[in-house]
């Protein structure tokens, strides 16, 4: 169990992160396509989470935006935007923001994913949603960067997820 806060208020997850140089878990997600996004598609890449909440919050929807135009320039990188939002919502949003550099992955059908990476709340006003995480899984599976926003309102450390994407550490 992680703890997290929502404007202040304690909120926990189901179970922890995978571990920096661990086996990541595999994982089933379903494409704004309603297509099955699974870890077995993306051998020899380097694979991104950018796991959160909601598209339909501001700092949900900038982390989105910022992975999409980061992620044109990471050779061998897939970039896997993953909430709870169904896929008809978060293709709406990908072609409203004209966002086509990263996969929309929604959870709505793995309750399974939530828990084996850690990142579903399990109590607090966002209970059943995932909490705001990035974790990068390089080509042999292995965790190489993990980050829980310890405030889910705050956004992710960019910087420090895109230094490892680009070998700077």
């Amino acid at each position: 169990m992680e703890t997290v806060y929502f404007k202040g208020t304690p909120c926990h997850t189901y179970g922890t992160m995978p571990e920096v140089n661990h086996e990541a878990p595999c994982f089933h997600l379903t494409g704004a396509n309603l297509a099955p996004v699974e870890c077995g598609q993306f051998k020899n890449r380097t694979v991104v989470l950018n796991i959160f909440p909601s598209l339909d919050t501001e700092v949900c929807a900038r982390s989105v935006r910022r992975f999409n135009e980061e992620a044109s320039s990471l050779p061998d990188t897939d970039v896997i935007c993953v909430s709870m939002d169904l896929p008809f919502a978060m293709s709406r949003f990908c072609t409203l923001e004209g966002i086509d550099n990263v996969i929309a992955a929604s959870a709505f059908r793995s309750p399974l994913f939530g828990e084996q990476f850690g990142v579903q709340l399990c109590d607090g006003p966002l209970a059943g949603l995932l909490t705001r995480a990035v974790i990068i899984i390089n080509p042999e599976h292995k965790v190489i960067y993990r980050e829980m926003v310890s405030e889910i309102t705050e956004e992710p450390d960019y910087d420090a997820a895109l230094k490892v994407l680009r070998h700077e550490y």
